[in-house]
């Protein structure tokens, strides 16, 4: 993920500086800018909702995950370790919120089907994205 296609999937983007920008917060009605979006120089993206929405939130509004925030280099060298060595991004802990998060998610879809209820399109998109991390993390566990 590149810092340009974050702040493309974003409302209201400014740039205050160099390597920083506020943007409209897409986790909630946000009428002026609320979020704080920079890269750092080794290419992550750190963001910040100053209405103190999640950043999981946040990124869900647009389709994105918390691995967007990394460069796309799942491995880093680590100095006199000879062969690569990969990085996790997320604690046991973690991963484990985030299975719970998108474990209800596919559990409130599955009770609307049930229901008869249709997903819309955009209900579909962020199902898949669910599926998706849940594969991810499971891929994660194995390793």
């Amino acid at each position: 993920m590149t810092i340009d296609t974050l702040l493309s999937r974003l409302d209201g983007v400014r740039k205050r500086t160099g390597d920083q920008w506020s943007a409209r917060c897409p986790a909630h009605e946000d009428k002026s800018p609320s979020l704080s979006v920079r890269e750092l120089p080794d290419g992550r993206v750190l963001l910040r909702c100053f209405a103190d929405c999640d950043v999981r939130n946040v990124l869900a509004a647009i389709g994105m995950d918390l691995a967007d925030l990394f460069p796309d280099t799942p491995a880093h060298r680590v100095v006199g370790s000879g062969p690569l060595a990969r990085r996790r991004l997320l604690s046991a802990g973690q991963a484990l919120q985030l299975l719970e998060f998108e474990t209800l998610l596919v559990y409130v879809a599955a009770n609307n089907l049930a229901s008869g209820h249709a997903l819309k399109p955009e209900d579909l998109a962020r199902l898949n994205v669910a599926a998706r991390r849940i594969g991810e993390l499971a891929d994660e566990s194995r390793r």
